[in-house]
């Protein structure tokens, strides 16, 4: 996984910002409908025809789903641990363009924001076979682009780029997302990530700079009793270059995070001051080769549970760019790339750092990939038909 080998892939609108009023206004026929699903159960369905159907111990497969927007599904897959292999269980009809997904820190439920249909659901994750139960659904006033569970995961966190939002909604011991919001507050535009860090008293979330964007990393305090969020002081760290923070990852150990910079095709981090929450920019190095001149965006960045390697998605360039990580510093050192399928706007870690599962959203086909544990670098795998605009990619291990 160097510049001079790349490895190449084996073959194969704006709303207006909503008031209290307007949620309370439904908040009654929303809970009426989350009852009425979570009573039916909703459990999904159909097998893929010719697929594997998920059964029996899993101990030693991963889990996996794969979010296809224009699809209107969700597609589940078991990875195995020790070879990689990718097998499709089943495929859950999921309506309003299922994109951002998430797990509960239990790993019992799986939460999905839905763009087209600007809606948050609920489903409950069957321990044996990893298959999805409807528990509930609720409606937004702004289009959900990334969600993420606070470290606890009674709070369900989100924002949305095109309402300049970001979002907090409680969530019960049952995966039921209550409504209305505990927090709706208004940020900038372009907000596209967001994460709460490991002591769960500061949130952050990363603005880019495009169409106006702030090219900043906001900064809030987090109460974990009650989901709401204050901004902090200052309320946002803004960058000098034009870099764009697009999604962020928070370092296992050390106090540091990672934001992939869409704009800059870089990756920056930053110390976190741990009483104080906010966050010092150190270092910005380059997600591309010397010889790349044709354009590029980057889009997700994520780190392996030891911390030594980072990755972050070049769209353009169709790779994935490695980092090793300076075990006392944070500090990042470039380690290669490899292909991708054609714009690889998701990509998902398993749990161990083993593999790396990446989608293409132009391909629609989704590829693996094995870890160096020494080197952090890539090993092309096999490429297995997904479908069409795979939006989020999520790997995790079965409840239990």
């Amino acid at each position: 996984m160097t510049n001079e080998n790349f490895q190449s892939l084996p073959r194969c609108r704006n709303a207006g910002l909503p008031t209290r009023r307007d949620f309370v206004k439904t908040s009654a026929l929303v809970a009426g409908a989350g009852l009425a699903a979570a009573s039916v159960g909703s459990p999904i369905l159909a097998a893929a025809a010719g697929q594997s159907q998920a059964g029996g111990s899993q101990a030693n497969k991963f889990l996996g789903y794969v979010a296809f927007q224009d699809e209107n599904r969700i597609s589940i897959f078991t990875l195995d641990k020790a070879t990689g292999k990718l097998d499709w269980q089943e495929q859950v009809k999921v309506a309003g363009g299922p994109a951002p997904l998430a797990v509960d820190p239990r790993r019992k439920f799986l939460y999905v924001g839905h763009r087209a249909t600007h809606e948050l659901s609920s489903y409950r994750i069957d321990p044996r076979t990893g298959g999805l139960s409807l528990i509930g659904t609720i409606p937004l006033q702004g289009e959900p682009i990334s969600v993420a569970t606070d470290r606890t995961g009674r709070f369900l966190l989100s924002v949305y780029f095109y309402q300049s939002t970001v979002g907090v909604h409680a969530v019960s011991n049952d995966g039921v997302i209550a409504f209305p919001p505990v927090e709706w507050r208004h940020s900038y535009h372009g907000p596209h990530g967001i994460v709460a860090d490991r002591s769960n008293r500061f949130v952050f979330v990363p603005h880019t700079a495009d169409r106006g964007g702030p090219n900043a990393i906001y900064q809030y305090k987090f109460d974990q009793n009650t989901g709401r969020l204050t901004p902090n002081v200052p309320p946002r760290v803004t960058l000098k270059e034009y870099l764009g923070p697009r999604h962020v990852c928070l370092h296992p150990t050390l106090d540091m995070l990672y934001s992939s910079d869409e704009q800059g095709s870089s990756t920056t981090a930053y110390a976190i001051d741990s009483s104080a929450g906010t966050l010092t920019p150190l270092q910005t190095i380059t997600t591309l080769p010397a010889n790349y001149k044709e354009r590029n965006s980057a889009s997700e960045v994520l780190i392996t549970p030891s911390g030594k390697f980072l990755y972050v998605a070049n769209r353009g360039h169709n790779s994935i760019s490695g980092f090793t990580v300076d075990p006392s510093t944070g500090r990042l050192t470039t380690n290669g790339w490899v292909a991708t399928e054609a714009v690889p706007r998701t990509f998902s870690l398993d749990p161990q750092g083993t593999f790396v599962v990446v989608s293409g959203q132009q391909s629609g086909k989704v590829a693996t990939y094995r870890i160096n544990q020494e080197t952090g670098a890539l090993t092309a795998l096999e490429v297995y038909e997904g479908g069409k605009n795979p939006m989020w990619t999520l790997v995790t291990t079965f409840p239990g």
